[in-house]
């Protein structure tokens, strides 16, 4: 039986938005331990607020100033706390209904333990000490038994407004390759390209993926291609990635392996990026006790006449 291979991944990136005038006074308000909401025509007062009516699909900036006390409409207790989350120890995810809103805002509720919490529970904001124009100026709610705390009447308009935000996006979780690509995979250790014949068009595919994605059919014969191949297209890349030791600007490349009907992407190297051309004939460079290749580099070939990769594009 062979290895069960499995590793884990992120995926992070830097969100970033602009926001419009009805966002940017409830995050400035933030800022300023100002609570805002925007009222609809009917009345009804939206928290966090809207530039649109979720019902009438008015547009709407009737801003409105709301409390900093509320009540606990529902709530769910988070007995592990995860990386970037509001608080790091168990707490409660709660609803709020902030005195004078209509809705709910989504938040954390600082309590010693899960019988601490019930619907109906009254609750106030816990400021930031440091505070940037993000939901995160709230720090969490906290239990509250005083008289509701009243708002000051505050207009919405705010000098050195936010006008954009930056989120970060990061995806954490574990893969775990099939049949198909574990062989691919232990191939590579040993420093071969494998891939997978179809039994129907008789396309042979790297990297595997156990069926054939033009036919649809199951696939099971390996194929060992390359190590050599053909540049298809490739592009130019400018930015530094986060993590990756490599200087730009350098190359990303779609490589046609010699037998194989996929191209498979890879970095060029040994090469200076604006001599990177379609057709250049390239292999691949190892590195002591890697399990794939580091990049690819010229073989030195005449490049590949294009009616040769021009189906691979």
């Amino acid at each position: 039986m062979p290895e069960l291979l499995k590793a884990p991944l992120a995926v992070e990136f830097p969100f970033t938005r602009s926001v419009g005038p009805v966002q940017s006074a409830f995050l400035t308000g933030l800022r300023e331990r100002v609570l805002l909401g925007v009222k609809t025509v009917d009345g009804r007062v939206l928290v966090p607020p809207v530039e649109y009516d979720p019902v009438t699909a008015d547009e709407i900036r009737d801003l409105v100033e709301v409390g900093s006390t509320g009540t606990v409409t529902t709530w769910a207790w988070n007995h592990e706390p995860r990386r970037g989350q509001p608080l790091d120890t168990p707490f409660a995810w709660v609803l709020v209904r902030l005195d004078g809103a209509d809705t709910a805002l989504l938040h954390a509720l600082d309590a010693p333990d899960a019988d601490a919490v019930h619907t109906g529970m009254r609750v106030r904001v816990r400021w930031a000490e440091e505070r940037t124009g993000a939901i995160t100026d709230i720090a969490c709610f906290e239990p509250y038994d005083g008289e509701a705390e009243q708002p000051a009447g505050h207009s919405g308009e705010f000098e050195d407004a936010i006008t954009g935000i930056i989120a970060a996006a990061r995806l954490d979780y574990t893969y775990s390759p099939g049949r198909a690509q574990s062989a691919y995979i232990h191939a590579l250790s040993d420093r071969r390209m494998v891939g997978e014949r179809c039994p129907s068009c008789r396309k042979v595919y790297i990297p595997p993926r156990g069926a054939c994605p033009t036919c649809g059919v199951a696939t099971s014969e390996q194929v060992e291609v390359g190590p050599r191949g053909t540049v298809t297209t490739f592009c130019i890349v400018n930015i530094k990635a986060k993590n990756l030791d490599i200087e730009v600007p350098y190359v990303y490349a779609h490589i046609a392996l010699d037998g194989a009907d996929l191209a498979l992407h890879a970095r060029i190297g040994g090469i200076g990026y604006d001599q990177v051309r379609m057709g250049l004939r390239v292999e691949p460079v190892w590195t002591d006790g890697s399990r794939f290749p580091d990049h690819y580099r010229p073989t030195g070939e005449p490049d590949a006449e294009y009616d040769t990769y021009k189906e691979l594009l």
